[in-house]
């Protein structure tokens, strides 16, 4: 009898997540392993090679339903597994729980959703559910057409939504937190039409311009340009405009000419106006502060 390695029966468990995602449709990326991290480059690391060749792609474009694919990266290692939920043509309705921090008697996203549903006069219909580490995740196909991005407690406290320009932890993985299960394995529900009314970009608020008071003349002015630029950003570009402008940005802090909790305020309030996670904008934005202000140069002469 042959021995299997040890990493690749490690694999294993991954790998049938992915290729069971995939034959439902929705097309898979690889999370690093005990992470919820996509396993890719950035976009400011692009080697232009493989499938960048013709330009960077986002984990979003590069998820597939390939089996090839998806073998030969699940093939070694243990990856974690995430589901593009745009591509898949899914809207997950993400329940997390209260924050330590929150004062007691605050709603979880549980409690939150059936009190939406309470005041809507609504049941929800049975779906596909996955018990995450903190929470659950209940599995809709978005309406034929229907393009809807992800938003954060946007139906209620502790509710996000993970549509185009997100991901989804599948089941069968696991994280520090805890692992991923299916709770549920009914047929994928359509998401009810009183939910999309909820979820239409016609309810979104416009973002309110940032003015800014602290710091330079010259580096308010470069605040202000950055923050409308990254408001004015598309699905595909949301995170990559958010690093360019949060770099073009804390040249003026390592100068001294803009205080870096006013800047990281503004940027905050600035990303998650286009709708990207809240942490998703912190990871970026202190990345890229961090990166600048550890390798900026002296500022040039007039």
């Amino acid at each position: 009898m042959t021995n299997v390695p040890t990493t690749t029966l490690e694999c294993l468990p991954l790998l049938a997540s992915a290729l069971g995602a995939a034959e439902r449709g929705w097309p898979v990326i690889p999370l690093h392993p005990g992470s919820k991290r996509p396993a890719g480059h950035a976009e400011r690391v692009c080697p232009g090679t493989g499938r960048c060749a013709g330009g960077h792609r986002t984990p979003e474009e590069r998820a597939t339903t390939d089996p090839e694919l998806i073998r030969s990266a699940w093939a070694h290692r243990p990856y974690n597994v995430g589901i593009a939920t745009g591509p898949a043509g899914l809207l997950v309705i993400d329940l997390d729980p209260v924050k330590a921090d929150e004062p007691e008697g605050a709603p979880d996203g549980a409690t939150s959703l059936q009190a939406l549903c309470e005041r809507a006069g609504q049941v929800l219909p049975d779906t596909y559910r996955v018990r995450t580490a903190r929470g659950e995740h209940l599995y809709f196909t978005a309406p034929t057409g229907a393009r809807f991005k992800c938003s954060v407690d946007r139906l209620g406290p502790h509710i996000d939504t993970r549509a185009w320009g997100g991901y989804v932890v599948a089941p069968g993985s696991v994280t520090r937190d805890g692992a991923y299960a299916v709770a549920c394995d009914a047929p994928v529900a359509e998401l009810p039409g009183w939910l999309a009314e909820r979820l239409t970009e016609a309810h979104k608020p416009a973002p309110v311009p940032v003015r800014v008071h602290d710091g330079t003349r010259a580096a308010r002015v470069a605040l202000e340009r950055e923050c409308a630029v990254i408001t004015a950003a598309t699905d595909g570009g949301r995170n990559s405009t958010l690093h360019r402008s949060a770099c073009k940005v804390a040249r003026f802090v390592a100068w001294g000419d803009l205080p870096r909790d006013v800047a990281e305020q503004a940027i905050q309030g600035a990303g998650e106006s286009t709708g990207l996670p809240p942490a998703e904008c912190r990871t970026t934005i202190r990345s890229a502060m961090n990166w600048v202000i550890a390798h900026a140069t002296p500022r040039e002469a007039a």
